[in-house]
């Protein structure tokens, strides 16, 4: 590319700063690698304690050598190394990185004269942050830089946050284990659709001045601020929800399933079409050995995702419940998911009363898992990724949300998408064996239906003229228009 000079024009040069959260990285790094195939030059922000386990556990730094215009820069997230960043503790991450990442970004842009990016002199074009991080729309503001916000939550969960102040005005919040089968009908096009068991976890408050729900709603509401808003999703899936979103957010980029398209644009099915891991555990490849033993439509995975911690008790009734359900199951159980004495270990009783049903790992490649033929059904707790993954790979669900945003699209996964079950707020050994029953015999063939009908349309969108894929192309322009 040249100008009419002669001279060379560089490419956009865009940093990227998500929170530092599993879930966070593995959509912005997708979507890292999607703008580094238009050619742009990216900074990818990656906290000093994740990029430490980033070296250590996944090709992410194989993967974008390939892509000359791409770097990774390190920066603090506040909190020390023996945090457990896991459970209800995650949230801690918040608060830390706010109050020390914000500082420490705002210096090194500064004196690295904006970032400029690897084999060129151009400083940073825009900014692509992540939804809950405030400071960079004040930075953004105060130098003159173009911002746009990624929200990696469901289109539904961000309208559910969105709208938290409309459900305090009508009165259907403080509820803390009070009318939680109570209907909400404060939010539009959700009207009579959402529980009050349903809403963000941050509404579970005894007073509505709670100013941990002020903060999160705080944070929501700025994200207004920014020039642009991308989400993880796509038109079909969530188009509703959407045209709410739209009124108040209007340039808004859906350009997911991250994960497909980025393998589409990669080649598909071919050999190089793969995908980066931002895994911040050692995946146990001996899973797939398991699966490969047993029949079609057979196992249903369990995992609870990066966060989620369970306690003893708690886990017993999960496992009752799958071995008495009498179906084959794979089950992630991190090092450190089980809280409480012992909780950095795997049962040695579970392991060994398993054997003739189920196999466990502590970590596992969960999409090529949940695209394998053996697999059936997802037990999941119905984190953003992991349910876009389920989607591609056409596999029902059985949620068991843990917090935040999951509480929302589990409801849509049972009620609106009609992929799965919802289990939320149970965690009964008998409950548990019934839905996997359900899901995985009694109306196995009704869900696999449906699964596979979302499944196609997540696949055409991320295809050539698919909603995604030109929605891809217009944000790559639009960010192309701040250097012309």
């Amino acid at each position: 590319m040249c100008s009419k000079e002669g001279a060379k024009v560089l490419p956009p040069h865009v940093l990227i700063f998500p929170l530092p959260a599993q879930g966070h990285l593995n959509s912005m790094l997708n979507l890292a690698q999607l703008l580094c195939l238009s050619h742009f030059h990216v900074t990818f922000i990656v906290s000093e304690f994740n990029h430490r386990r980033l070296l250590n556990h996944t090709t992410t730094h194989s993967t974008f050598a390939r892509y000359p215009g791409f770097r990774f820069q390190t920066i603090p997230d506040g909190l020390p190394d023996h945090h457990p960043r896991a459970g209800l503790r995650a949230m801690d991450i918040i608060p830390s990185v706010l109050k020390i990442s914000g500082p420490c970004f705002n210096q090194m842009m500064i004196e690295n004269h904006l970032f400029a990016s690897a084999g060129s002199t151009r400083p940073v074009t825009c900014i692509i942050a992540d939804g809950w991080l405030s400071f960079a729309a004040d930075f953004a503001e105060e130098n003159g830089i173009p911002l746009i916000y990624f929200r990696t939550v469901s289109a539904c969960a961000l309208w559910a946050y969105f709208c938290t102040i409309k459900v305090i005005e009508a009165n259907e919040i403080p509820f803390r284990e009070n009318g939680m089968d109570e209907l909400v009908r404060s939010i539009p096009g959700m009207e009579g659709l959402l529980r009050c068991r349903d809403l963000p976890s941050i509404c579970r408050v005894d007073d509505a001045k709670d100013p941990t729900l002020w903060h999160r709603i705080t944070l929501t509401m700025q994200t207004v601020r920014a020039k642009a808003v991308i989400l993880n999703t796509f038109e079909d899936l969530e188009q509703p929800v959407l045209s709410n979103i739209r009124q108040h957010m209007p340039r808004l980029y859906t350009i997911g399933p991250g994960n497909a398209h980025l393998k589409s644009r990669l080649g598909g099915n071919k050999a190089d079409a793969s995908t980066p891991s931002a895994s911040l555990w050692a995946e146990d490849r001996s899973c797939i050995d398991w699966l490969n033993a047993q029949k079609s439509k057979s196992v249903i995975y369990v995992s609870f995702g990066s966060i989620t911690t369970v306690t003893r008790e708690q886990l017993l009734e999960f496992w009752h419940g799958l071995v008495n359900s009498k179906q084959r199951f794979l089950w992630v159980i991190r090092p450190d998911s089980v809280t409480g004495e012992d909780g950095d270990r795997i049962p040695a009783e579970l392991k060994e009363c398993s054997k003739e049903n189920g196999y466990m790992v502590e970590w596992a490649p969960q999409e090529e898992v949940l695209n394998h033929a053996a697999v059936g059904g997802f037990l999941t707790h119905c984190g953003w990724n992991s349910t876009l993954e389920s989607i591609v790979a056409g596999v029902p669900m059985i949620c068991w949300p843990y917090f935040a945003d999951q509480l929302v699209t589990s409801r849509f996964v049972s009620e609106v998408w009609k992929i799965g079950l919802d289990i939320k707020d149970s965690c009964e050994r008998v409950v548990i064996e019934n839905a996997v029953r359900e899901l995985m015999e009694v109306r196995k063939d009704e869900f696999l239906e449906r699964a596979s009908c979302l499944a196609n349309m997540a696949r055409m969108t991320v295809g050539e003229g698919g909603s995604s894929y030109c929605n891809l192309n217009d944000l790559v322009e639009y960010i192309e228009s701040f250097v012309n």
